[in-house]
């Protein structure tokens, strides 16, 4: 490689998830070196759950380790140029909380890369975080660590993934789609592969700091997205609307017995009450999604 730029390493930690795995691709496919931080490194053989892509042929390198366990993760990051981490808990899983993972987890893959050579660190957040900042609390006090790190840094805060919108999918196949509220607010999702797309563009830029805020090329309303679930399945299903003091009551009734669940209920239900429109990228659109995942 003599007449040739050197390779630079990235690490990807959260190799294993939605956007992760379109994370590895992109990398690849603009001709970086991959290590993947993996928990359960089986996982990335194999297409996910969502229709994104395998991974374990794309990657250079497996580490296996746990964010949660800082012994585990000893030289995660020799040799690394940039960390990219979407690390956080989407389900409950061994008692950890969001302080646990989203926080203290994405904290010690900071440590270690302030220990090594690593010259930028990518992390994705939340959109409109200020906003429900009591709900992303762990992600942001994060990011605020990343700030105050001296390390350059970008942070990208989507509005939704292509692969939470499935879950209406899935209600439609049941004859069923349940709507917080009226159904009315907007949202603009995006498709792994153009959110991989922008953290890439992130990692590369030249400015020590960047944050964005990003979502997909087509905007929806909640009830839309419903329909067109159902124009995907072929149904003529129905749409239940539950009405908010309803959804209150019964977040209120869940705190006593799970904090993971009342907060992840408060989460979405804060979600599908406001319009969560951020600029738009991308050339995936979810009709094309739907069919695609609903014939996998």
């Amino acid at each position: 490689m003599s007449d040739m730029k050197k390779k630079e390493k990235v690490l990807v930690a959260g190799a294993t998830g939605y956007l992760g795995r379109y994370v590895v691709q992109e990398f690849k496919e603009r001709g970086y070196w991959v290590r993947a931080l993996a928990r359960t490194p089986e996982k990335l053989g194999g297409h996910g759950p969502f229709n994104e892509p395998a991974v374990d042929m794309m990657v250079d390198e497996i580490f296996v380790g746990e964010v949660t366990k800082p012994e585990t993760l000893r030289g995660l990051c020799d040799e690394i140029d940039i960390v990219f981490s979407s690390i956080g808990i989407t389900r409950q899983r061994d008692g950890l909380s969001f302080m646990d993972v989203d926080y203290q987890g994405n904290k010690n893959l900071l440590d270690i890369a302030l220990q090594s050579s690593v010259k930028k660190f990518i992390f994705v957040s939340v959109f409109q975080a200020n906003d429900i900042a009591h709900l992303a609390e762990a992600r942001e006090l994060f990011v605020r660590e990343l700030q105050q790190s001296g390390l350059d840094y970008g942070v990208i805060r989507p509005t939704g993934y292509f692969s939470d919108m499935g879950e209406y999918l899935k209600m439609a196949q049941s004859g069923r789609v349940y709507l917080l509220g009226t159904g009315q607010n907007k949202i603009n999702p995006i498709h792994g592969k153009d959110l991989a797309g922008v953290c890439v563009e992130t990692a590369q830029d030249k400015r020590c700091r960047v944050e964005r805020d990003v979502g997909g090329p087509e905007v929806f309303c909640y009830e839309e997205i419903a329909a067109l679930a159902f124009e995907t399945c072929n149904t003529q299903g129905k749409i239940w609307r539950i009405p908010m003091w309803l959804v209150r009551a019964v977040i209120k009734l869940i705190q006593p017995f799970s904090k993971h669940a009342h907060h992840m209920a408060t989460f979405f239900t804060t979600v599908m009450n406001n319009d969560f429109v951020a600029p738009r990228v991308g050339s995936h659109f979810l009709r094309q999604y739907f069919k695609e995942i609903s014939c996998s």
